[in-house]
């Protein structure tokens, strides 16, 4: 335990800490120290700094706080390789070296299987790191802002409404405040170069940024992804502002900027535009509007194709998905020799997007069947079907709590396998009790939040025993961490 030298009060009467020594890592990408009893979460901090620490929050059993001088970095500490660190909610733990980033990410996941989850576990494998720790992401979302966030040490009365334009990442825990980038090092080429292009296109023809507080402009978000395969989608989402037909005004400025993109970057697959007049920026419910080029783009897995349109969802780490999708096959190998004679499982994939996981497992079972909550998703898992000639797979588009109940079961086989790969929230209970009923020999959990992981598996420990955890990292220099449980019916 560390005690600071000093404990005055700071900004709005909370506590300024001198001389903190920061012992570990914590929850949410935060670090962790103990001041007079209470544990106090230091932001962009690592274990072996010594820092000055205005708090921030206090409660009752805890305080929050960051850093206002960093008086004895760690001897572990590495110089952040992004201009944006900092500033940036992303990539948090970049001063932290990358082995240390797995062993903290390792330690999350058994935390939370343990004190959270209760469970009786084997002992964890160890995590899979990630080959690449930059340019892994194939999938980046900006947002167009009419008032960027104001860097330290700028002169917001000497900004001009165009300095004030911004187009990045939002600032964490504020709606209208967005971070302007100017090189992101999470996608490769030509990502920053499509997103620089289309700033100084929209500045030098007057197409207005969103009003992220008062709801008005042209420009809203930028949607790029990059594939294994070479390929490249863009969907660019204007607000209700250049809502109109190809010969309006709105339309001809609309259209001018995509040509521009797509001239610009010949590479470019897919382009695609969609007119949001929502209070949010999702639009899996609107129309997205093929501009130029190909419907679609392809991601490579082994030997299967699959198809992304605009609003499939797909691993966001190409290469670290294979591993993922991996160790779940050869899980469900192990559950197939533990069955033992001729039989081939009936394997139900639950939350299965694009069905990545249901064909990938396809021709170990005698059928797949996949459940899915956004129906162009499942369009797209029928493509990827026959388009890898995949005859044994089926696929349901609807709210799991809803699709998955008895009945589906009686219609689509009793499942000897499930695999599950909900959202961060974990599964709703009347999908637990569901699955209970339905009773698999084996189940497969994979998830990206060990602590809803643990919660649900808590559940599940009646009936089943853990055999296999195994974590592995998807996102370097972040606290996210996935992890894959195998479980076997008692």
């Amino acid at each position: 335990m560390y005690f600071c030298k000093k404990y005055n009060m700071g900004r709005k009467n909370k506590p300024f800490l001198e001389n903190v020594e920061i012992e570990t890592v914590a929850a949410e990408g935060n670090s962790l120290a103990h001041v007079d009893g209470k544990v106090l979460f230091v932001s962009q901090a690592i274990p072996g700094d010594i820092v000055d620490v205005q708090v921030n929050k206090v409660r009752r059993g805890y305080m929050e706080g960051y850093i206002v001088n960093l008086v004895k970095p760690s001897s572990f500490r590495l110089e952040p390789f992004c201009r944006h660190y900092g500033e940036c909610g992303g990539c948090k733990w970049q001063p932290l070296p990358y082995q240390m980033q797995l062993e903290f990410k390792q330690q999350q996941v058994s935390d939370q299987l343990l004190r959270i989850g209760h469970l009786n576990i084997p002992e964890i494998s160890p995590i899979l790191g990630s080959q690449k720790t930059q340019e892994y992401r194939n999938k980046l979302e900006y947002t167009f802002s009419s008032r960027r966030w104001i860097l330290k040490g700028e002169d917001i009365d000497a900004l001009t409404d165009v300095d004030r334009l911004g187009l990045g990442f939002h600032i964490g825990g504020f709606f209208d405040k967005v971070l302007d980038i100017e090189k992101c090092h999470l996608q490769r080429e030509p990502s920053n170069a499509i997103r620089l292009f289309i700033k100084q296109y929209a500045i030098e023809h007057g197409l207005s940024f969103y009003d992220l507080r008062n709801q008005y402009g042209c420009l809203r978000t930028l949607m790029i992804r990059t594939t294994s395969t070479g390929e490249v989608m863009i969907v660019v989402s204007f607000g209700k502002d250049a809502a109109g037909d190809d010969s309006s005004a709105a339309g001809l400025m609309r259209n001018s900027l995509l040509s521009a993109v797509r001239d610009h970057f010949p590479e470019i697959t897919s382009l695609y535009y969609v007119v949001n007049p929502k209070g949010n920026d999702t639009y899996n419910d609107l129309e997205c509007v093929l501009f130029s080029g190909k419907e679609a783009v392809y991601e490579q897995m082994d030997n299967l194709r699959f198809k992304i349109g605009p609003k499939s969802f797909y691993q966001t780490n190409s290469e670290q998905a294979y591993r993922l999708y991996s160790i779940v096959k050869e899980c469900v190998a192990d559950a197939v020799s533990r069955i033992g004679g001729s039989k081939r499982p009936i394997i139900y994939d639950l939350y299965t997007g694009t069905g990545t996981i249901a064909l990938f497992l396809s021709n170990m079972a005698s059928k797949v069947v996949g459940i899915e909550y956004v129906p162009e998703a499942v369009e797209d898992a029928w493509v990827n079907a026959r388009e890898n000639n995949i005859t044994n797979a089926t696929f349901t588009s609807g709210d799991m709590k809803d699709v998955l109940n008895n009945q589906f079961i009686i219609e689509n086989g009793q499942p000897d396998i499930i695999v599950l790969d909900p959202p961060r929230a974990g599964i709703h209970p009347d999908v637990a009790e569901v699955i209970m009923e339905a009773s698999p020999a084996f189940m497969i959990y994979v998830s990206c939040n060990p602590a809803t992981q643990a919660r649900d598996l808590a559940i599940f420990s009646a009936m089943y025993n853990i055999v296999k955890v195994q974590p592995i990292d998807m996102f370097p220099h972040t606290q996210h961490v996935e992890n894959v449980v195998y479980l076997v019916k008692k």
